[in-house]
């Protein structure tokens, strides 16, 4: 019996990024770790056993390197946070002139390194969230559904993720077998004699790929008239610098009054030339991923907690970013806590990728699913 369609992968991808984006308005410590548990709850229950599948627990442990630079940084290279509790002075490097603002050493304050945490905390939590997109939504059904005019950049990318499984098995198969005749697999030398099958392999398997995907027509393209590939041009460019604009804004305290609107604009300006852009590379979509009510619920679930914290950070900045200065206990604010517990919505009506055929030739060759 066949199981229930599959969720849409761009849902995930706005899912995570709304949760992203509440993790930007906020440097506090609890709301971060709501944020944080939210992700991994949903990605524990929704995520299936596909090779991407398990990329969540590398973005944990970026985000934990990052964090920990974080400090280190505050450590070594002070911080412009005062603060009176010193937990330790270390030997001061005196510096030339010219490099003024700037200390290597010094008194490492416990004002400082909170400020640090929160600091580092931000960016992690981020990460964390960005990486339960990689988890959760499938990446070549993702590049499957990109419009025509971003057709070529989805074939290259398709054929990328392809091929990197198959250069990873090869070189594991190679050292497997240096070891079993006794000879070196580690090491410049046995780099060196593996790394020349593997990219004889890898030519290999690119020719042939380009002969069967030219045997299908790909890289064709229609006729458009020189007027509508400048407006697209215009408009797809415009719209881009306006989006990084306006999410620039968004991310800043001063840009809070034209971030929105630049935002709104410039994604308005990219879906129009992305939709004009498409006219020259007609194609169908073999299988394509419906974008249906639960892709609506679960993408409206992660913009719904970034406004929500974005309101909460207008409203009540002090709650979402704790002071340092003086050194004060983080509370955990009620509604905005409440607000972050609407991104579990996914785990109760996103259904699991089904394990079958259709799945793993998903994860194998998505590249022969299209046809121009």
């Amino acid at each position: 019996m066949a199981g229930k369609p599959s969720l849409h992968p761009g849902a995930w991808w706005l899912w995570s990024l709304g949760l992203g984006t509440a993790a930007t308005r906020t440097t506090n410590p609890l709301l971060l770790a709501l944020l944080v548990a939210t992700s991994a709850y949903v990605v524990a229950v929704c995520r299936t056993g596909a090779p991407w599948a398990r990329s969540y627990s590398a973005f944990v442990k970026l985000a934990l390197a990052v964090l920990a630079v974080r400090l280190f940084f505050a450590v070594a290279l002070g911080s412009p946070i005062p603060g009176t509790h010193v937990i330790v002075a270390l030997p001061e490097v005196p510096l030339p002139h010219w490099a003024q603002g700037v200390r290597l050493g010094g008194e490492v304050t416990a004002e400082s390194l909170v400020f640090a945490c929160y600091d580092g905390l931000k960016l992690a939590a981020l990460l964390i969230c960005v990486g339960a997109a990689n988890a959760l939504a499938n990446p070549s059904r993702l590049l499957k559904s990109l419009p025509g005019a971003l057709y070529e950049t989805g074939v290259a990318v398709v054929v990328a993720l392809t091929f990197a499984p198959n250069l990873i098995a090869d070189i594991q198969r190679l050292r497997a077998a240096r070891r079993l005749r006794g000879r070196p697999d580690s090491g410049v030398r046995g780099l060196l004699h593996v790394g020349l099958p593997v990219l004889e392999g890898a030519l290999e398997r690119s020719v042939a790929l380009a002969a069967a995907m030219d045997a299908r027509g790909y890289g064709r393209t229609a006729e458009v008239a020189p007027a509508v590939r400048r407006t697209t041009a215009a408009l797809t460019l415009g719209g881009l610098l306006g989006v990084c604009a306006g999410t620039y804004g968004l991310l800043t305290a001063v840009g809070g009054a034209y971030g929105l609107p630049l935002l709104l604009a410039g994604v308005a300006a990219a879906l129009a030339g992305l939709r004009l852009g498409g006219r020259r590379s007609p194609r169908t979509r073999y299988r394509p991923d419906r974008w249906d009510v639960r892709a609506w619920l679960v993408a409206g679930s992660g913009a719904a907690v970034a406004a929500l914290l974005a309101l909460a950070a207008a409203g009540d900045p002090e709650a979402l970013h704790p002071g340092v200065v003086p050194l004060v206990a983080p509370a955990l604010p009620l509604w905005p806590a409440a607000a972050v517990l609407l991104g579990l919505l996914p785990s109760f009506i996103a259904p699991k990728e089904p394990s079958s055929p259709r799945g793993r030739r998903d994860q194998e060759a998505v590249v022969t699913e299209e046809s121009p």
